[in-house]
């Protein structure tokens, strides 16, 4: 929703009903693992990256966070403040299949599910018979249901209010387990107990800017009007937004459409062989090309990027006509940047396929090409390990590498839940009593 200037300086808060519930599953790869292992209940647990004192800790569990765990740490860090700390590894398909198990919960209730990571979501019931029924009752169902399918040991916050901005605000303000909705009535009291940097998207650089134009409060930022948000602190589209997103007026409904499909490897201790080196990329090529071959696409650039093992980094990509699809093809065009390289260890090594291109795979051509033979023998391939198992056809260079190039999750990975869960869940159950 866009409004001019002139009606946002006078522009009130949303007085409509809330349809905006924001579901954020407390502490999600510990709790998983949790609920996989009845013996780490009540335990302080924590997936890391690594389980390596120096890994970084990516999901501690809510009994490791009374110790003061928190994600960013190091593995290290984490023991001397909680010494009987249980480090995982990740686990990702357990995390896959505790997304997809809320996610056909949430559709139960409204098929405008929008999934911001592998633990939250942003569920609008505008139009659906679950709002008559009042979205306070509709979330406390939500969670019982969230223990009944998902596990016993599961816990989540729940958000309601008029915007994404203040249905994700309501969510975190109670944390573990919470139920809290925002709205006209309570907005402006709940703001008056936050700092700026509790609300989501509000980082220290902007805290600055804000307090530059003498803004150090919540009722302060709402109070601001927006000329001088756009004017003086973000200057930008930026601050006008921020006006809306405050009022409870939504300024987030944006999807954005796919641009990268990529890959990034850490080498501990880093790499210098040559050989070791040109099968990681391997990997990282057929990794990036699987999702994007899944999702109908070609790329017809290739950007190569590193971190060296003194700290300095060096990056390069090229665009050419002809669209890349085959593993092979992608690797090739890789390579050939990735050799103008300094001569040094690399640390950290990243690929990334873009310009996109829409594929046609339907039309047959008169006289093969390589290009179109490479292609079927992708398509091939893909089906294959579709079916039978990732990786079970693969190019001979990547033979060794099973526990390089590891599957991961990311939290805020939208667009690979999707590739990985194979699109959309399945559509709401027409037999459920609203």
């Amino acid at each position: 929703m866009a409004f001019p200037t002139e009606v946002l300086a006078g522009l009130g808060l949303n007085r409509n009903a809330p349809a905006l519930m924001h579901v954020d599953l407390n502490a999600c790869f510990a709790s998983v693992e949790q609920q996989a292992n009845p013996l780490l209940r009540g335990r302080p647990v924590a997936v890391a990256a690594y389980a390596s004192p120096g890994g970084c800790i990516v999901s501690p569990s809510v009994e490791a966070k009374r110790f003061g765990v928190k994600v960013g740490m190091t593995v290290r860090e984490g023991r001397l403040l909680c010494p009987g700390l249980v480090v995982l590894p990740p686990d990702p398909p357990k995390y896959r299949a505790a997304h997809l198990s809320l996610r056909r919960i949430f559709r139960d209730y409204s098929p405008d599910v929008e999934p911001k990571s592998i633990d939250e979501a942003v569920i609008d019931f505008a139009g659906t018979p679950a709002l008559k029924r009042g979205l306070v009752e509709v979330a406390r169902e939500i969670k019982g249901r969230v223990k009944e399918d998902v596990g016993c040991w599961m816990r989540c916050s729940v958000g309601i209010g008029t915007n994404r901005f203040l249905a994700k605000l309501a969510a975190g303000l109670q944390k573990p387990n919470g139920l809290v909705t925002l709205d006209h009535a309570n907005l402006e009291a709940a703001y008056a107990k936050l700092s700026l940097t509790d609300l989501p998207g509000i980082n220290v650089r902007f805290e600055a800017r804000l307090n530059a134009a003498g803004i150090h409060t919540p009722p302060e930022f709402l109070a601001a009007s927006p000329a001088t948000l756009r004017q003086r602190v973000f200057r930008s589209i930026a601050g006008q937004q921020w006006s809306l997103r405050l009022r409870g007026w939504e300024a987030d409904a944006v999807v954005f459409a796919r641009r990268t499909y990529g890959q990034n490897y850490s080498i501990g201790g880093g790499c210098g062989d040559p050989h070791e080196l040109s099968a990681l990329l391997m990997k990282m090529a057929e990794k990036a090309g699987r999702r994007m071959r899944r999702d109908g696409w070609a790329c017809r650039g290739v950007h190569v990027a590193c971190v060296f093992a003194d700290g300095t980094h060096w990056h390069v990509g090229r665009v050419r006509d002809e669209p890349l699809y085959a593993t092979q093809d992608v690797h090739r065009r890789a390579m050939l940047l990735f050799n103008r390289r300094p001569g040094k260890r690399v640390a950290k090594l990243s690929v990334t396929c873009y310009e996109l291109v829409k594929t046609h795979r339907e039309q047959l051509a008169l006289f093969e090409t390589r290009a179109d033979t490479m292609a079927r023998l992708a398509d091939a391939a893909d089906a294959v390990n579709d079916r039978y198992g990732e990786f079970l056809l693969t190019p001979a260079l990547m033979l060794g590498l099973e526990e390089k190039v590891i599957d991961r999750v990311s939290f805020g990975g939208v667009r690979e839940l999707e590739d990985a869960c194979g699109g959309e869940p399945e559509p709401p159950d027409p037999r459920r009593d609203y």
